[in-house]
C-alpha cells in the first residue's frame, strides 16, 4: 500500500528520502541538491549518505562486538598453544629417561617426535571430540546474531578445526624437537 502525504505536514528535518542510482550513488548529490531547490527551497537536503554507510552505522556496534569476540577467540588460542606447549615441554622433560633408552636402543629421530606429536594429537582430538557438539549446541543461541550465516555451517566448522589441529601441532612441534635432540648417553646419566 502507498500513501501520498503533503510535506507540509512534516518538519523537513525529519524526513528521509532514498534515491536508487545505477554506479556511485555519491556521484548525484549536486544534481540531487538542485532539483529539490527547484522544487522547494525551503527543503534542505542534509545528511547525504549511501545505504552501505547507513547499514554499517545501524550495525556498527555488532561489528565492534564481532571484532571484540574475535580478538578474545585469537587471544584464547593462544593462551592454549602456550598451555599445551607447557604441558608437552613438561611431559618431555619427565620422561628424558624413557626417551633417551628409546634412542640408545636404535629408536629413530623421527620415531620420536611421532611420539610427542602423537600426545598432542590425542589431546587435540578429545578437545575437538568435546568442543564440536557444544558448538552445535551453543549456535542454537547465536543464530539470531548471525547474518547470511548458517549456525552449523561445515565450512565454518572445519576450517575452525584445522586452525585448532594446526595451532596444536605448532605448540607440540618444540618439545617434540627437544625430545630428538636428548643425547642417548647424557639421558641415561640423568637417570
Amino acid at each position: 500500500m502507498t500513501v501520498f502525504v503533503a510535506v507540509s505536514q512534516f518538519s523537513p528535518d525529519r524526513m528521509t528520502y532514498a534515491l536508487h542510482t545505477a554506479g556511485d550513488p555519491l556521484r548525484y548529490v549536486r544534481s540531487v541538491h538542485e532539483i529539490v531547490r527547484e522544487a522547494d527551497s525551503r527543503i534542505p537536503v542534509t545528511n547525504v549518505v549511501t545505504q552501505a554507510a547507513e547499514i554499517d552505522r545501524t550495525i556498527s556496534r555488532e561489528l565492534t562486538f564481532a571484532k571484540l569476540c574475535t580478538g578474545f577467540a585469537v587471544l584464547a588460542l593462544l593462551i592454549a598453544c602456550v598451555g599445551l606447549y607447557g604441558t608437552m615441554s613438561y611431559n618431555v622433560a619427565r620422561q628424558i629417561g624413557e626417551i633417551g633408552i628409546r634412542m640408545a636402543l636404535g629408536a629413530q629421530r623421527g620415531a620420536v617426535i611421532w611420539m610427542v606429536l602423537r600426545r598432542v594429537l590425542v589431546l587435540t582430538a578429545v578437545g575437538l571430540a568435546i568442543s564440536v557438539p557444544a558448538a552445535l549446541i551453543a549456535s542454537r543461541l547465536v543464530k539470531s546474531f548471525l547474518f547470511e550465516t548458517q549456525p552449523n555451517d561445515p565450512g565454518t566448522l572445519a576450517l575452525a578445526g584445522v586452525v585448532l589441529l594446526s595451532a596444536a601441532i605448532l605448540a607440540g612441534y618444540a618439545p617434540a624437537r627437544r625430545a630428538f635432540r636428548i643425547d642417548p648417553l647424557a639421558a641415561l646419566r640423568h637417570e
